[in-house]
């Protein structure tokens, strides 16, 4: 009797640490991520800039100048990061003559905010960047690059962004499987387990549910071109999550599998040939006003 209640004592004070552990960990997950961030690098000539957000933030970027009609860009970086994440990709788009924005989302870089909310009031602050840049950068077609959660913000924005074309990036289709990819990569198989007590976490710790965070729910309303990339070695996101998400799109649309990336900087894995692929997709898409959009194949 002692024994098997030895055996019992010690199950109960592993599901209690278990417990406290995901209930710490979710804490963190969802901390703020402010840092400060520093000036604008002297080779990318522009302004400081800061604009409100229904998310009740004030966001803080930076906005590069570009030449006149040539299109604007905005650049939205993914979960715990901020705009200093994006300056590579501003280098070669500033050399390409767009204009572009580049901000911290609310609870990151020095944009304050009490909660990482992975997308939900992410999505206001991508609202509100895109109208920011249609004011600063009048009669420019906008387009929008967003990174995992800054895809994702992108993509929950509602009503839909008032851009002309979204490059998406890792996105998540639903947050629960982004939980559980995560989790299942620390844990094997126990992640998947494990994962409904980190997204139950949600509404307590943030006042949204799960259902708020599904971007292959909202992905088919948005009828402007998009370009879906993903990494084919990705297990955060995984690929065949990434062509879910792709395949739910409405059109028209486009999606690129970079061979042996993982869930990281593609511009880094992929140098030229990410360039080359997205200034073709930009300039088709803003710069062309006049031009039917078709509909190509999905990449291999």
């Amino acid at each position: 009797m002692n024994r098997k209640r030895a055996v019992v004592i010690a199950v109960l004070t592993l599901a209690l640490v278990v417990l406290v552990s995901l209930w710490i960990a979710g804490g963190l997950l969802s901390a703020p991520a402010n840092q400060p961030v520093g000036n604008l690098p002297p080779d990318l000539p522009g302004e400081s800039v800061q604009f409100g957000s229904e998310s009740g933030s004030t966001i803080h970027g930076w906005l590069i100048p570009g030449r006149k009609q040539s299109g604007a860009v905005v650049l939205m970086h993914g979960v715990r990061g901020n705009r200093t994440n994006m300056l590579s990709r501003a280098r070669f788009l500033s050399r390409a003559g767009y204009t572009v924005l580049l901000f911290d989302f609310q609870a990151h870089g020095e944009s304050p905010g009490q909660h990482i909310t992975f997308g939900f009031l992410e999505s206001r602050d991508a609202r509100a960047a895109v109208s920011f840049l249609r004011a600063r950068a009048p009669g420019e077609r906008i387009g929008v690059i967003g990174i995992s959660m800054g895809g994702a913000a992108a993509i929950l924005a509602a009503p839909p962004l008032e851009a002309d074309a979204l490059i998406l990036e890792m996105v998540y289709p639903t947050i629960n499987q982004a939980i559980n990819d995560r989790l299942e990569i620390r844990f094997g198989r126990l992640g998947r387990v494990l994962a409904p007590l980190l997204s139950i976490q949600l509404k307590p710790r943030l006042g949204i549910s799960t259902s708020d965070l599904r971007p292959i729910d909202r992905v088919s309303s948005i009828h402007h071109p998009k370009f879906f990339i993903a990494g084919a070695n990705d297990y955060h996101t995984k690929v065949e999550e990434s062509r879910a998400l792709f395949a739910a799109a409405a059109e028209p649309k486009e999606l690129w599998i970079v061979d042996g990336a993982k869930h990281e900087d593609l511009l880094s894995f992929a140098g030229q040939e990410y360039e080359r692929r997205i200034l073709l997709f930009l300039e088709r898409h803003l710069r062309n006003s006049q031009s039917k959009i078709s509909t190509p194949a999905a990449a291999p």
